[in-house]
């Protein structure tokens, strides 16, 4: 409920919060604002308050209005980047853009998305880590700070820091492709989940993220078909977007990727790339058989096109789960993974398996982005693997993580929500029943950050559905005030 101040009147205080809510990117490009109707009821004014904050919001240039529709968050674009997009002075010699502008802006604005919605990243980033409250976050996509909680990890790091050591390694670059300690350690885990690669052909990273896009920067041109598991990785939709990528959402079922879909989209696209979350599938938690694996792998040597496995989180997941590296061999596959769930996020450590024939140009794309990585960081982490810490710790978080999921299912089941599958992994896909759009922004004003389903797919859609964080909804408080903004949001 908002109340009436000496310096702030109503309308200004309901504008000033939806306007700090865009500015944060809570409230991504294209959300639709709650109904006049609807707004006044959540927050206790007039419908004529919410008429005039509306009308504040559309001066300062923040949503826009359409007819019989509502009020929508406008995408913000600097105007003086609007003019010189039509003069073409807002791209540099080689037509790439300049100064304030993402290549998801320029390629909207020059009409060469080939068909795919342009996703802002930066918006679900900021909308997944902003902090609005300290209540647990249901659609964060990480484990809560406290059950990564070690002493090992500052621990491994004082011992590769001791004066010699230090000397010996900070006074100059680290190995261009990272640290042969750490390659030699991952070469071994990697063959523990029968994913043979030899520590010459592994390459280290800033994160999982980061050797996505050395991929994707080395294999692909602005334009190239590729495509991608639907539901899916959100920031993964936007990053391609950015890139100017043709996306093919793949819808995801069940036993893997609809191979109907992916036929046909070979035939007549000839993708470039497949990516794919073989094991706990986000946000479904989907694992693959081996059945489509094998005819994934069948359709990539057909059409010639290469397969980037994200196994994320490989680290509570089973070893035995099929994985489609396993099964190819780095041959067509690379496999990328990181420790930022389950080990250290800061860290930024992550990691790609690739073919011989492709590493050196992959090693390239690195050197140019980042010549090398933290080779301090990355000896520590060999350390906490070779010694078994890693290995403990990821089993305390899946006994943890298993008992968080049974709790949260059964609150969720409670609170009249269905699974639209199975619950496994982290993550759970969520039937509300209503629109999660509009139920995300009611659940901000109770300090709640949700995960809609329309983020997780390509081209932005009303959904039902939504992803929760079975580490972050185990807390039967969330669920009472998320059934009551539901029943309200259904009268």
């Amino acid at each position: 409920m908002l109340m009436k101040t000496p310096t702030q009147s109503l309308t200004e205080q309901l504008s000033a919060r939806f306007g700090e809510r865009i500015r944060n990117r809570l409230l991504a490009p294209g959300a639709r604002l709650p109904s006049v109707r609807q707004c006044a009821q959540q927050h206790g004014v007039s419908p004529s308050t919410v008429v005039a904050a509306y009308d504040q919001l559309l001066a300062q240039g923040l949503v826009e209005a359409r007819k019989n529709r509502g009020f929508f968050v406008r995408e913000m674009v600097p105007a003086l980047t609007t003019e010189r997009i039509l003069d073409g002075t807002a791209a540099d010699a080689d037509d790439r853009p300049v100064g304030n502008w993402s290549t998801a802006h320029w390629f909207a604005a020059r009409g060469a998305g080939r068909g795919a919605h342009p996703i802002n990243a930066t918006a679900l980033i900021r909308g997944m880590f902003h902090k609005i409250s300290d209540k647990p976050q249901p659609g964060m996509g990480v484990f809560p700070p406290e059950w990564l909680e070690s002493t090992f990890m500052p621990a491994a790091v004082r011992k590769v820091t001791h004066t010699r050591a230090l000397q010996d390694f900070s006074l100059q670059y680290g190995e261009p492709l990272g640290d042969t300690g750490l390659r030699r350690v991952l070469s071994k885990k990697l063959a523990t989940l029968n994913v043979h690669a030899a520590p010459e052909n592994i390459i280290t990273t800033v994160g999982a993220t980061h050797a996505l896009d050395i991929v994707s920067r080395t294999l692909l041109r602005p334009g190239d078909p590729v495509m991608v598991e639907e539901p899916g990785w959100a920031v993964e939709f936007a990053r391609l977007s950015a890139m100017g990528m043709h996306i093919l959402p793949v819808p995801r079922r069940a036993d893997g990727p609809d191979l109907e879909v992916m036929a046909k989209y070979c035939e007549v696209h000839q993708p470039k790339l497949y990516v794919s979350v073989s094991v706990f599938h986000n946000p479904t938690g989907y694992c693959l058989t081996p059945g489509s694996a094998h005819r994934i792998l069948q359709l990539a040597n057909q059409y010639n096109f290469h397969v980037v496995e994200d196994d994320t989180y490989s680290h509570i997941a089973p070893e035995h789960a099929t994985r489609l590296t396993a099964l190819d061999g780095l041959q067509r596959t690379i496999y990328v993974s990181g420790f930022a769930k389950i080990l250290a996020p800061n860290w930024r450590i992550g990691y790609l398996a690739a073919p011989p024939a492709l590493t050196e140009q992959l090693l390239d794309t690195k050197l140019l982005a980042t010549l090398t990585t933290p080779a301090l960081l990355e000896k520590a982490l060999a350390l906490c693997i070779e010694q078994g810490q890693l290995r403990r710790h990821a089993e305390r978080i899946r006994t943890r993580l298993d008992a968080a999921r049974a709790r949260s299912v059964k609150l969720a089941l409670g609170a009249g929500c269905t699974f639209a599958a199975e619950p496994v992994g982290l993550f759970g896909w969520v039937d509300t029943g209503v629109d999660t759009d509009a139920l995300s922004q009611r659940m901000l004003d109770e300090g709640y950050l949700l995960a809609p389903g329309a983020l997780f797919h390509a081209e932005r859609k009303p959904s039902t559905l939504m992803r929760i964080n079975f580490a972050t909804t185990q807390d039967a408080t969330f669920w009472r005030v998320f059934q009551r903004v539901r029943a309200e949001q259904g009268r």
